[in-house]
């Protein structure tokens, strides 16, 4: 009887702890990091197109945080997604990676042997980076 409720107590106690270390972990914002990965190189870690290889581009970046404002308040979800899964138009040059595709490679490098859908892989990675950049939209 003894030992039955100490294995209980035991396992409330650890049930506990790892619930209590769940909570205390910082929120991770998976845009923000792809963010940080994929774009701010060029577009500038706060998305203002400043970043540092922005002046070797022969064309200005947008201001990543005015796409709202300049669509009349509201953000451009499907434009802004086709441009960097790379279907859009105003994707330029060519200067900026298509995402969709590098996505794509890097799914398959980093899962040879998992079955995966591609398709949901690439938009999971692309709504993350439309949530961030829906973030950074100006008041």
């Amino acid at each position: 009887m003894k030992s039955s409720v100490l294995r209980a107590a035991a396992c409330t106690v650890a049930l506990v702890s790892v619930a209590a270390a769940a909570l205390a972990q910082p929120k991770v914002d998976l845009g923000k990091r792809e963010f940080e990965a994929k774009c701010a190189s060029c577009h500038g870690i706060d998305g203002r197109g400043n970043g540092p290889f922005a002046e070797q581009l022969k064309t200005r970046l947008p201001d990543l945080t005015m796409l709202a404002r300049n669509n009349g308040g509201i953000f451009p979800v499907n434009k802004t997604c086709e441009i960097i899964e790379g279907a859009g138009k105003g994707h330029g040059t060519r200067a900026m990676p298509v995402w969709g595709v590098e996505y794509t490679v890097q799914a398959a490098e980093a899962l040879p042997d998992l079955p995966y859908n591609q398709a949901v892989f690439v938009r999971s990675r692309i709504m993350a980076l439309l949530e961030y950049l829906n973030q950074l939209q100006v008041k």
